[in-house]
């Protein structure tokens, strides 16, 4: 069993050029889904799992993040009202996802923690869910590592780092392999890594050996699978019924994300829903 997880890491670095020119002088998260940017549902899942505290890892030209989370002074009407006490550090030259993990190191000192990336949002039943689930089963398992996964089809294999599960995978299992993009013949499975991750402290020590790849960049798949040679135990789990990823990596996945959650929308989500039928039914 390992310590409590008290604390996560939103990695919010990325400059978003797949999403130009929205992402030209706002962050890719801060874009609205529906009612409120990406980044503050991924706050509020966070939340939910019952973390209260988290480090957001920004670069150039993301000030309107912390600007979001801040309270207003004799405004409380415009304080988007997330029970978390928010820091703030930079990644001011884009070096790789586990460089941005890295930049947390003195937040997190010598006690585990959970990476949810700024520009996935993660949608279950019940808000957070889906976060206890990783959590649980990282204590429970004694894991240095866990990973969330979600099943993708065949073909899209190759934009995602994939799992090799040790034997037959149920909902959790423990991890043979990680692979980054490999062909869809080469794929040892279509359990694709979902943006959420919980990590012991050691993770640092292996980043510090992981080598630059692609880009100059340092790969935080790259850096469990150091983990695994040294045969530290990396467990994953799968996305249950009702839980899904809303990806805002590029315009089309943005897009479908805008819709699904307009169409969820409490106050207008039927008003919604009709108009989307009327337009489609248009030539």
């Amino acid at each position: 069993m390992t310590k409590p997880i008290t604390k996560a890491v939103i990695p919010a670095a990325g400059m978003g050029t797949r999403l130009l020119p929205a992402t030209k002088s706002q962050p890719k998260e801060m874009l609205p889904v529906g009612r409120k940017p990406v980044i503050q549902y991924v706050v509020e899942e966070i939340v939910a799992a019952g973390i209260h505290h988290a480090l957001v890892v920004t670069s150039q030209q993301k000030r309107a993040i912390e600007d979001h989370f801040d309270e207003e002074a004799g405004n409380p009407s415009n304080t988007v009202g997330v029970d978390a006490q928010l820091f703030y550090t930079r990644q001011s030259v884009p070096k790789g996802l586990a460089d941005a993990i890295a930049r947390a190191e003195h937040f997190t000192g010598d006690d585990p923690f959970l990476v949810c990336l700024g520009d996935s949002i993660i949608q279950s039943p019940q808000t957070g869910a889906t976060l206890k689930r990783l959590i649980d089963t990282h204590q429970r398992e004694g894991a240095a590592a866990t990973i969330l996964f979600e099943t993708v089809a065949r073909e899209d294999v190759i934009r995602y780092g994939i799992a090799k599960p040790k034997g037959e995978p149920t909902d959790t299992f423990a991890i043979e392999d990680l692979i980054e993009k490999p062909s869809v013949e080469e794929a040892p499975s279509t359990f694709a890594v979902a943006a959420r991750y919980a990590f012991e402290p050691i993770i640092f020590e292996y980043i510090r050996k992981t080598p630059p790849g692609r880009g100059n960049e340092i790969q935080i798949t790259d850096s469990m699978r150091l983990m695994l040679q040294d045969g530290l135990p990396i467990w994953g789990i799968t996305m249950g019924q009702g839980e899904r990823r809303l990806d805002i990596g590029n315009y089309k996945s943005y897009y479908r994300a805008f819709f699904e959650l307009c169409l969820e929308d409490e106050e207008l989500g039927g008003d919604f829903r009709e108009f989307a039928r009327r337009r489609l039914a248009q030539p």
